[in-house]
């Protein structure tokens, strides 16, 4: 199937929408569902990434059951433009995004979630805004400085069977279908229409991705009071906004049994869920499970115990009542 005029992947139940924001971005974004709570989803950081990408499949499912769904292209990202003057290429920049991305669609109580560097975005944006948020939903992303990077490396992290290295990127579908392997385990979900949708918005955000990824990277001049701010250590694991944290058994990048575990240890008050057969970008490899369990969630604020059994719920602690329903 050919890409839209706008050069995205047609998605039944999946609108295409712009919104201009307070600092003068044009945001594009995807939406579902006319009435019921909201939901602001939120793809990963990848080259390439996109709501549409992400959440084509998510989406739609929690639009048709009683939700109205909003997916927005971050900065750097999708179709998003004019936002280089507006927003810092980090962190804060990413946060004062979607601060400005609900506020312009009137969203004052929403659920959010996100996935690798949007499960981050999250993190960030409800310890900045926790009044915003009704409860939360992580897929393999990074949590802080609540488990530092010396900790990390302590336990010799390192990715697993990631090849080539997922960012390195030059401008081809080849590279761009090389990148996709090792965040989607499912080999059928990359298809010529994914790679050729990521690779036009890999080469159209190239230079801001670059600037934003060596901030990520530690690189470049460093910024106390914006450190300070974005903080999350003794801030985000004190929020009692419900949560839940999904992470792939199989995940290349970030190893579950290494960074999974080191934040399950630091979030007492999270459920955390190890699907199997689960790479990187869970909700692509395993829609049906990832949907439901968002589903359940989302509407009635806990996991069915079946649900939960074979979304891998964890084992290293006992469940929490408070967002899994014990039999």
């Amino acid at each position: 199937m050919p890409l839209t005029e706008e050069g995205i992947i047609a998605v039944p139940g999946l609108h295409s929408r712009w919104v201009r924001l307070a600092g003068g971005a044009k945001a594009h974004y995807v939406t579902s569902g006319e009435d019921g709570p909201a939901v602001v989803l939120l793809h990963g950081g990848i080259i390439g990434s996109s709501s549409t990408a992400a959440w084509r499949y998510m989406a739609p499912f929690l639009g048709a059951n009683g939700f109205r769904v909003f997916c927005p292209d971050q900065p750097g990202f999708g179709l998003t433009e004019g936002y280089e003057d507006a927003y810092l290429p980090n962190d804060a920049g990413h946060v004062d995004f979607l601060h400005e991305f609900t506020t312009a669609l009137c969203l004052s109580r929403f659920h959010l979630a996100g996935n690798s560097m949007g499960s981050a975005n999250t993190v960030n944006y409800v310890t900045a805004h926790p009044d915003r948020v009704i409860s939360f939903a992580l897929i393999a992303g990074p949590i802080g400085d609540l488990v530092p990077r010396e900790t990390v490396a302590a336990h010799d992290y390192r990715p697993r069977g990631a090849k080539p290295n997922p960012w390195q990127f030059d401008g081809t579908a080849d590279s761009m279908r090389r990148m996709m392997e090792a965040i989607i385990l499912d080999p059928s979900q990359i298809t010529d229409d994914l790679v050729e949708m990521r690779t036009r918005s890999a080469n159209r955000h190239r230079a801001y991705y670059e600037a934003t990824h060596r901030a990520r990277q530690g690189f470049g001049p460093q910024d106390p009071d914006g450190q300070a701010r974005m903080s999350t250590k003794g801030r985000f694991d004190r929020i009692v906004i419900p949560g839940i944290y999904m992470y792939g058994a199989e995940d290349l990048l970030m190893p579950h049994d290494v960074l999974g575990h080191l934040q399950e240890d630091a979030l007492p008050q999270v459920q955390f869920f190890y699907p199997e057969k689960t790479g990187h970008q869970g909700q692509t490899d395993q829609p049906e499970l990832f949907n439901q369990v968002f589903l359940e969630f989302f509407r009635d604020g806990k996991v069915a115990w079946e649900t939960a059994r074979v979304a891998g719920i964890s084992g290293r602690r006992d469940p929490n009542p408070r967002f899994v329903s014990i039999p």
